[in-house]
């Protein structure tokens, strides 16, 4: 029997499960709150089913070359049962957001089993108010949020009746490779490398000008990347040793009045988003006492290095910059005026690129230096916690014909970051999800309403612009031309 093809992870796809321990998942996902009667289970099924060829890759499954000869691979599950994937729950009476919130924590506490398809879908009933839930749960070696394809996208609809899909054939699994295929793909990775570096020199010796660019360049980048350790991230409450347990809070905001921050006062919607982090984290380590005079935080700020013709494919095509926190900026505006400058000067900067030559050496490199490298990406000495901000669609989704209200996005933590906050816009609205280790940030609920704090000071602030704006405009209208 043919053997089947082996499609094996990246390097940077390999370094999310390098990184996982017992108390530092590395999943990710979303909690979806839509309006309307819940979807009967069955029927949910049916509708995952119809949709599971359009993402095939969530029908597969790791397998690790013997003796680490090299990086593991994705290949079809034999024995994939959908109903071990897509779940149900209800919520006990009353059903509110906060007994939502609980089940998110617990479901975001629980590792996936590494040995079958990395993914869950949670179809969680009971919801107050005639509503109810859904909540993924996706590996991060499995999809990234800038590629914004995996399971949960491909069960949208733009109209409230369901697209109809081609009935797929029965799907039927590709051979499982024995031990001795994984081994042999392995040993040809590695016997490669050579001729694939080599590849690299020839095509360097024939554009010399190109390559020297690319080089000085690519140096340049390590550089400011090595520059990241000399300058580690404060000593501050979020960076301790964490548990397994999670908790889960959210906040909602509407895009306009980023919109309407960034108009008034400058930068970008981006910038807005990192200053109203800051004025929340700012007020909470001042609550527990933390002085914050000089202290500015640095978040991991996810980045996306996926070329244009690369959009719509699975895996991690990203790299990391370190933003500033300057949390010991009282006055808001000057708060963003700060970040403003700092991320112009990142984007100007090669942090990016830095990353994305260390990914690429990575794909070289042999299994034990490669988990190195990996666990040098999330240390505490680069970062305080992950900030993650992706811009969502901004019409209405339906599953189902119930349209889709709210999405609250999921990050993970690394080991000794008790703390994650991913953000995403969709509809006219713009929320932040807060993941936080449940021993350590039993008062995520008191950050999270930090941000709307934040958000309105900011908000006041642009009303003070706007009526100075308008004052000068009619002061100037008065002035004789």
């Amino acid at each position: 029997m043919p053997q089947a093809h082996l499609d094996r992870l990246s390097s940077i796809d390999a370094s999310f499960l390098t990184n996982e321990g017992s108390n530092s998942h590395m999943h990710v996902g979303a909690l979806m709150i839509f309006e309307g009667p819940p979807p009967g289970y069955r029927d949910f099924l049916d509708h995952v089913e119809s949709r599971l060829h359009l993402v095939p890759r969530f029908r597969q499954k790791l397998a690790f070359p013997p003796a680490e000869l090299g990086r593991p691979f994705w290949v079809d599950d034999p024995t994939f049962n959908l109903d071990y994937h897509v779940l149900h729950s209800a919520l006990p009476a009353p059903g509110s957001e906060e007994q939502l919130r609980n089940v998110a924590g617990r479901l975001f506490s629980q590792a996936l089993d590494r040995s079958k398809p990395l993914w869950e879908i949670w179809l969680v009933q009971g919801l107050e108010r005639n509503r109810f839930a859904l909540i993924n749960k996706t590996h991060h070696a499995l999809v990234d949020g800038v590629a914004g394809v995996d399971i949960a996208t491909v069960l949208f609809d733009l109209q409230p009746v369901p697209e109809q899909h081609e009935p797929e054939s029965r799907w039927v699994p590709a051979p499982a490779p024995s031990t001795a295929h994984l081994a042999a793909e392995g040993l040809r990775e590695l016997a490669e490398t050579p001729f694939r570096l080599g590849r690299r020199a020839l095509r360097a010796a024939v554009h010399p000008r190109t390559t020297l660019r690319r080089a000085t360049d690519a140096a340049e980048a390590l550089g400011e990347v090595a520059w990241n350790f000399t300058d580690p991230a404060p000593d501050v409450p979020l960076n301790v040793e964490i548990g397994s347990h999670r908790r889960f809070a959210w906040s909602r905001a509407n895009l306009e009045d980023f919109k309407r921050i960034k108009d008034a006062l400058g930068g970008t919607v981006n910038d807005v988003v990192l200053t109203v982090v800051s004025g929340a984290l700012r007020n909470w380590l001042r609550g527990r006492g933390i002085r914050v005079e000089g202290l500015e935080l640095r978040a991991l700020v996810p980045v996306s290095i996926r070329a244009e013709d690369e959009h719509g494919h699975l895996g991690n095509r990203i790299a990391a910059m370190r933003g500033p926190l300057p949390v010991y900026v009282e006055d808001p505006v000057k708060r963003l005026q700060i970040v403003r400058a700092s991320m112009d000067d990142l984007k100007e900067s090669k942090q990016a690129l830095g990353a994305e030559v260390i990914s690429r050496f990575n794909d070289f490199a042999p299994p034990t230096l490669l988990a190195q490298a990996a666990r040098i990406n999330f240390s505490t000495r680069l970062f305080n916690l992950i900030v993650t901000n992706v811009p969502g669609p901004q019409m209405p989704l339906y599953v189902l014909g119930r349209e889709l209200q709210d999405v609250f996005p999921v990050a993970f933590l690394p080991d000794h970051h008790a703390l994650a906050i991913a953000i995403m816009s969709y509809n006219g609205g713009l929320n932040f999800g807060l993941l936080g280790d449940y021993d350590s940030m039993e008062d995520v609920d008191l950050l999270a309403g930090g941000l709307s704090a934040s958000l309105n000071e900011l908000l006041d602030a642009a009303e003070v612009e706007e009526a100075r704006h308008q004052a000068d405009l009619a002061t100037g209208a008065d002035l004789p031309g």
